[in-house]
């Protein structure tokens, strides 16, 4: 099983929380948990070792955007970065208002900002959703996978219940890497992440398995129902109209589907779930194999 990633967590400190400044927690980059306070002065973010938060990716401008106080309030902007600074998936264009909760991507790298009230509590509330959410999509990561797995595979034994996995994996993602640049391949993540939220149902968990590779647990599912639910997936995925610096990206998924056997473990279901992904992609891609197709 997976190790949960490293944070850094600051030390509890005495002030009233009403009176705690405002902050951006590094939610998706090289600084995992990192928090950084902005307080009244502007801060800087960028690849420059001295910007008050320090991101040392190559997608990322030696000084890329600034995050500053107006009165109570806080604003960001860009500083013309070569790849530009998004607020909640759009672009950021002059200064724009901030609010709790706001996601700021800087190149590779994605920061949340928090503001007001109890903002220790709101901190460490985000620390814990870095332990069982992937940063960048917002599915659960391969370590809450598991071990939601085991749970139900338990479950599904002590009450003689199905329980399927279906492996899905993109499709020539490396060339749309390699044709559009990896913050285009940033936002095909996370617009498949989308749409296999919208499309799985709502006892269904969805969690990014690594890469760009994708997991569906289906809790009282037999295999035909996962068939169909990764079907219905693989089709609103290639019907998706996924677009990136005004670039239409043509994306599909591959994906395989199992059921729990008797005796069978979760990282064995899973295995035979990924068997029949490859084998959906030595087929031809673009497609869903089960675990009784032949």
């Amino acid at each position: 099983m997976s190790q949960p990633p490293t944070l850094k967590v600051t030390r509890h400190r005495e002030d009233s929380a009403d009176h705690l400044p405002a902050c951006v927690v590094q939610v998706y980059g090289p600084e995992l948990g990192k928090r950084t306070e902005l307080g009244a002065s502007e801060v800087v973010a960028g690849r420059d070792a001295d910007c008050g938060i320090p991101i040392d990716l190559p997608t990322v401008s030696r000084r890329h955007a600034r995050f500053f106080s107006r009165g109570a309030h806080t604003y960001l902007a860009d500083l013309g970065s070569t790849n530009g600074t998004l607020l909640n998936q759009k672009d950021v264009e002059g200064e724009v208002l901030l609010r709790s909760g706001d996601l700021v991507k800087i190149g590779g790298a994605i920061l949340k900002f928090l503001e007001g009230g109890n903002i220790e509590a709101r901190y460490h509330e985000e620390i814990y959703r870095l332990t069982i959410n992937d940063g960048l999509t917002l599915l659960a990561n391969k370590r809450h996978l598991l071990e939601t797995l085991e749970k139900e595979v338990q479950r599904a034994r002590r009450h003689t219940r199905a329980l399927s996995v279906v492996m899905a994996d993109i499709d020539h993602f490396k060339r749309i890497n390699d044709e559009h640049g990896h913050l285009a391949g940033d936002a095909v993540l996370r617009a498949v992440a989308d749409v296999f939220r919208r499309e799985a149902r709502k006892d269904e968990l969805v969690a990014r398995y690594g890469g760009e590779e994708f997991a569906v647990v289906l809790a009282d599912a037999g295999l035909e129902g996962a068939r169909d639910g990764a079907e219905r997936i693989r089709a609103a995925v290639a019907n998706e109209r996924i677009t990136f610096a005004g670039a239409l990206i043509p994306v599909t998924i591959s994906a395989g589907a199992a059921s729990l056997q008797e005796g069978e473990t979760g990282l064995e279901l899973i295995a035979r779930a990924d068997a029949r992904l490859y084998a959906a992609k030595r087929a031809g891609r673009n497609r869903v194999v089960a675990a009784a197709d032949p």
